[in-house]
């Protein structure tokens, strides 16, 4: 909401912290306060983006989610004169390229610019979220559990509701994106205990509050049919969800970054 970005700029004011905006999905969380915020009921998508950027001190975005495009990124940085900028630009210019281009092509930054703008669109917004609500409801209609209600750019199904007889430990997460790819050829990830890793003292597994898998949806990219592809695959893995009675373990994983590297194997009866 608002009113807590409001709220925590004041506390980062107070204690002289500068207040970035991680803004990946800024677009999609301004057409949210647009629907659920009185104050900003009857205001445009660039008029709340606007109140929110105003309360920060600089932004980092991810392009390839709110700005439709599928290369680069933004960082930026209020204040002319602060000292994070000669540092920002270094570091841009020793890992990524120079500070006007960032590495990018003339045609990704020319994707990017265009993008700024399509990505605002509320139509387009409207449309976009509706994808997720259409999957949503045909979830409700076949009784499988999901976060609710749905987000702006997925749907997080509930991998422990599904396979309750799996332990945290054998990532029921990891095994219903596994079955919804041999199912359908639907690539998803874990959002649970495999992505949270282990206790950085202790080395064991720590245990999630939820065990998700989520569908993350690209942009203009599937119709109705790919949905009730999606709710399909799902319906057909819960009426055999009870045949599968181990999950996986990991075999290999690096000290960092663990949920996009490791390696897993099925746990044999």
């Amino acid at each position: 909401s608002v009113q807590n970005i409001r709220d925590v700029a004041a506390v980062c004011k107070k204690y002289h912290i500068p207040l970035n905006i991680d803004a990946a999905r800024y677009a999609e969380n301004a057409y949210f306060i647009k629907l659920r915020e009185e104050e900003f009921k009857d205001q445009s998508i660039k008029e709340i983006i606007r109140a929110m950027f105003d309360c920060a001190d600089m932004f980092t975005m991810s392009a390839k989610k709110d700005t439709v495009v599928n290369m680069g990124g933004l960082i930026g940085v209020k204040d002319a004169n602060s000292p994070l900028i000669l540092p920002i630009k270094a570091r841009c210019i020793s890992y990524e390229g120079f500070t006007t281009y960032g590495g990018l092509s003339g045609r990704d930054l020319e994707a990017l610019a265009i993008g700024l703008y399509e990505g605002l669109d509320e139509n387009y917004l409207r449309y976009r979220i509706g994808q997720m609500e259409y999957l949503a409801a045909r979830l409700d209609d076949a009784g499988i559990a999901y976060q609710a209600p749905v987000g702006g750019h997925g749907v997080f199904v509930d991998a422990q509701a599904m396979f309750p007889q799996l332990p945290y430990h054998e990532f029921p997460g990891q095994v219903l994106a596994i079955e919804l790819y041999k199912e359908a050829g639907i690539r998803s990830c874990d959002i649970g205990s495999y992505m949270l890793g282990n206790d950085p003292d202790t080395k064991e597994q720590l245990h999630a509050a939820f065990e998700f898998t989520r569908l993350a949806i690209p942009r203009r990219v599937y119709t109705q049919s790919h949905f009730d592809i999606m709710a399909d695959a799902l319906i057909a893995i819960k009426e055999r969800a009870h045949e599968i009675k181990r999950g996986y373990r990991i075999v290999w994983e690096p000290p960092i970054l663990r949920h996009f590297q490791a390696e897993l194997v099925p746990i044999e009866e």
